[in-house]
This record gives structure tokens, sequence and C-alpha cells, in this order.
């Protein structure tokens, strides 16, 4: 029987992946990375919420090497930036999506999983350009060589903005009252940074004041 493994920010994109392609691909085990990010405590949290809701095995990667060699505001002491970047330069992390997509792969020939499932989307492969269809695609290229069980990776939003997957995650019924997209470790979404900024436009979009008022501080200044 298939068998996959997602990997599970406790994001929106990732939230809604799973959601979308759960039952499809037989999605049953989780990883979630703690890279020393702000954000990682809330992270965690949101992960363990969403893998009891879908019932799925959860696993915490731990790389503080990584927040080490990691010179942007997404770990480190500087303010996180407001609004959407033009580039990725102020929350990079040196080759994440190649490192957890790798990881992933050693447990995929390790333990035979069939498909590992990634939150990638095309509103963020303008800016991110390890959300692209090409990077995917280079990588299931590489893993013909570098594993035995050659899984596939499977980016169910590739070819979505953040509005239309919020608009799956109403059709699906997902529960956004768990998820954490904030770059941030404040109690609610902060609504400035970019990942925040991305979630909000998108739920305004989609007319969906119900999850602003869970999901954001001062959420009554984002809708006037």
């Amino acid at each position: 029987m298939t068998r996959s493994i997602i990997l599970l920010s406790g994001g929106l994109d990732s939230v809604v992946s799973l959601a979308l392609c759960k039952e499809k691909y037989n999605v049953t085990f989780a990883l979630t990375f703690d890279y020393g990010q702000k954000s990682a405590e809330q992270e965690i949290k949101a992960c363990k919420k969403i893998c009891e809701y879908y019932n799925l095995q959860h696993k915490l990667i731990k790389l503080d090497w990584l927040k080490e060699i990691t010179h942007t505001a997404l770990v480190d002491k500087k303010n996180l930036p407001s609004g959407i970047q033009k580039n990725s330069n102020t929350v990079w992390v040196p080759n994440r999506n190649g490192l957890f997509l790798n990881i992933a792969a050693s447990f995929a020939d390790g333990e035979d999983f069939d498909y590992i499932l990634i939150g990638a989307n095309k509103e963020e492969g303008e800016t991110f350009p390890d959300n692209t269809q090409n990077f995917i695609d280079k990588i299931n290229a590489e893993f013909e060589y570098s594993t035995k069980k050659h899984p596939k990776i499977i980016a169910p939003l590739i070819n979505f903005n953040k509005n239309d997957i919020v608009k799956q995650a109403i059709e699906y019924s997902v529960p956004l009252d768990l998820i954490w997209s904030c770059y941030d470790g404040v109690e609610k979404h902060c609504g400035k940074c970019e990942s925040c900024t991305r979630l909000k436009n998108a739920l305004i979009a989609n007319n969906d004041t119900k999850y602003l008022k869970i999901l954001f501080e001062n959420y009554e200044n984002i809708i006037d």
C-alpha cells in the first residue's frame, strides 16, 4: 500500500496540502524541523495538534547547527521585516527545503514511504526558488541516485496562490484555528511579517473574518 510523509511546519500551506492529499496518498507520517527559528515553539505546538487531528505519527527533528549558519531575521535578533518582500534575503535559511526534503528521503528510503509532500506554492515560488516546480523536479532526479526507494515529491499547491489555498481550506473544512503561519513566536499571529501578510490578505480576499479574528492580534485594524 502507498504510504507518504509530509513536511509539516504547522502553517497554512503544509496543512492544506495534508488535507487535500491525506487519503489519496495515505499520509501517515509528519516531519517537523526545529532549527532555532523564532516561531519554533508555536510551530511545534501547532504541528502536534494537527497530527492529533489528522491521526498522523509525528517526529520532531532538531537542527541546532542550521541556526548557527543562518544570519537572517528568522533566527537572530534582527527585527522581522514587515509586508511582502521583493527578495528572500531577509528571511533566507541556507538550503532549507533541500535539506528538509533530503532528510525526508532518508526516512522514505529506510521506512518504505513512496511519496513526500511539501507545501510549495506558486505565490511563494515567485520569491523563493526552492518553492518552484523546477526545484522539485531536480530533487526528484537526485533521489533516483541517492535512494533505493526513489520516493517522489508531491506539491499539490504548486500552481496555487494564497487566495486559492485559503479557498481550498474553506472547501475542505481545514481547521485553520490550529495553524501557525507567523514568523514570530508571539501569542497570536503578528499580522505584520511576510507570512502573516500573505495569510491575512488571502483570508480577506475570501471574506473569512472568522479566522482573522481567531488568528491575528488587532484583527479589527486588519479588516478596517
